[in-house]
């Protein structure tokens, strides 16, 4: 089975969140079943720079306001297509955000000409790779069902899956972008794109899609009610046979803390001890003293969709129930400089770096004794798997695939020797405290804790079951339809 992933980021070329992670690790992890993976990626030029043996499969003048090129290449053992479009991709930075922090304005051109690209494909008119399957992932690429439904009479039709990796960014357009889509006027309607006088690209993609995933059983269920759904519920519940979760997985081999080489020690189930000394180095370069205290840490995006004002409310409590934390993400400048405030209140407790560092978020999973994850909502979340791994101990809240990924530490996991991690189902200041609090009676319960890091430790985290919902997912599909059996 031949399968076309079309999405705007992949790990390790470009990388804003978990969704590149997932785009990179997918492929190997199908390749195993049968299921042979190409991923079509937006030109930026992270990507363009990284391109490896690139080969032209096509060429397209006046591609969505100027010329165009589609290459084959590589990236290690990744196989991808690149829309090759300067006019659209060559920025540096975000790539979805200007210098001020800005939806790029032609964000919906840009993200169409993508969309269209992988249907051309689709159609069977690039050589080399003809997609049984065409995968788009989030708002993105969600114009792909679309295209097909509209632009594809006559023509070849692959069956269409689409995975919601947050709900909450939907790429909602004003309506004057129309004009520039290439799509009939009778699309713009309510069975259509038109979503309350807007265009609704995740709004059309959940309309026309054959399959729509989810990064977990959890989230597939919250987004069908009213509370979880952020205006989409209605249509989900409506196409809630072709809903479905498949949580995600992580890269095993990048994620090790055995091998890893960000750690100042590895280490791994039978040598916990060792982890004593990524702490050691933790803080060093966040210029805390050395103490045995339980050290807890975030890597997130700093917004309060991640809970991140919860903790800022609460660092002053935190501490004085005898943990530490130290930060590491970006986000809202607000929560960035409340989490600031609360370092200099307590600078032998608390220490905040304001940005992204791969290596460095490596080193935090290897050395701090526990991830705080108090999400109001999370799709799947990979931080908390990451911790699994590495044996720092999840907080969580119970929603989403934090919900389906972590056994809470209550008296009967812990006495069975089967607890992960620390849920809380009361998202709020006292909700997370009180989890806080919990997390450090168990830590100091030493060989109760080392059970937890351990059974964490031995959790399936990987992609190998999830791949495997993957491949059966697309054989249920329906089979490609040859060109002269294709209606709309």
């Amino acid at each position: 089975m031949k399968v076309l992933s079309v999405a705007s980021e992949m790990y390790p070329l470009l990388k804003t969140g978990g969704l590149a992670d997932v785009v990179g690790a997918l492929p190997g992890a199908l390749k195993p079943l049968g299921v042979a993976v190409r991923t079509l990626l937006p030109g930026h030029p992270s990507v363009m720079a990284a391109l490896q043996d690139a080969k032209e499969l096509a060429r397209w003048p006046g591609w969505f306001g100027g010329d165009a090129k589609l290459l084959a290449a590589r990236h290690g053992a990744l196989e991808l297509i690149v829309l090759d479009a300067p006019h659209l991709f060559l920025r540096a930075g975000n790539p979805y955000l200007d210098s001020t922090g800005r939806d790029w304005p032609d964000n919906p051109v840009r993200y169409a000409a993508l969309a269209q690209a992988a249907v051309r494909i689709g159609w069977g008119e690039v050589s080399g790779f003809v997609p049984d399957v065409l995968h788009a992932h989030d708002w993105q690429a969600a114009l792909v069902p679309a295209y097909l439904h509209y632009l594809g009479q006559g023509k070849r039709r692959p069956a269409t899956v689409l995975t919601l990796h947050n709900l909450a960014f939907q790429g909602q357009f004003k309506a004057e972008v129309w004009h520039l889509l290439g799509l009939p006027a009778e699309a713009f309607a309510m069975q259509g794109l038109e979503y309350h006088g807007d265009v609704g690209y995740l709004k059309a993609g959940i309309h026309f899609a054959d399959a729509i995933t989810t990064v977990s059983p959890t989230y597939a269920r919250e987004i069908r009610t009213l509370a979880g759904g952020m205006g989409l519920d209605g249509m989900l519940r409506w196409r809630e046979n072709a809903v479905s979760g498949i949580v995600n997985g992580i890269d095993t081999e990048v994620w090790n803390p055995a091998t890893d080489k960000q750690l100042v020690r590895t280490y791994d189930a039978d040598t916990l001890a060792a982890r004593s000394f990524n702490k050691r180095e933790i803080e060093v370069r966040y210029g805390l003293p050395m103490d045995d205290a339980p050290l807890l840490c975030m890597v997130s995006r700093l917004t309060a969709q991640k809970g991140i004002d919860l903790v800022a409310s609460t660092l002053d409590a935190i501490v004085a129930s005898g943990a530490r934390l130290v930060v590491l993400g970006n986000g809202d400048p607000s929560l960035e400089d409340a989490l600031r405030k609360g370092a200099q209140r307590h600078p032998e407790r608390v220490a905040v770096k304001i940005g992204y560092d791969e290596g460095l978020s490596h080193l935090l999973q290897g050395g701090s004794d526990a991830i705080l994850v108090p999400s109001r909502f999370e799709p799947c979340g990979l931080t908390q798997l990451y911790g699994l791994r590495y044996g720092c101990v999840p907080v969580v809240a119970r929603v989403g695939g934090l919900a389906d990924t972590v056994i809470d530490a209550n008296d009967a996991a812990v006495k069975a020797g089967v607890a992960t991690g620390v849920q809380f189902a009361d998202i709020s200041a006292e909700g997370l405290l009180e989890a806080v609090r919990k997390t450090v009676a168990l830590y100091r319960q030493g060989e109760v804790w080392q059970r937890m890091q351990r059974a964490g430790m031995g959790a399936d985290v990987g992609w190998r079951a999830s791949a495997a919902d993957y491949a059966a997912l697309y054989q249920r599909l329906p089979r490609p339809r040859a060109a002269k059996e294709t209606t709309t």
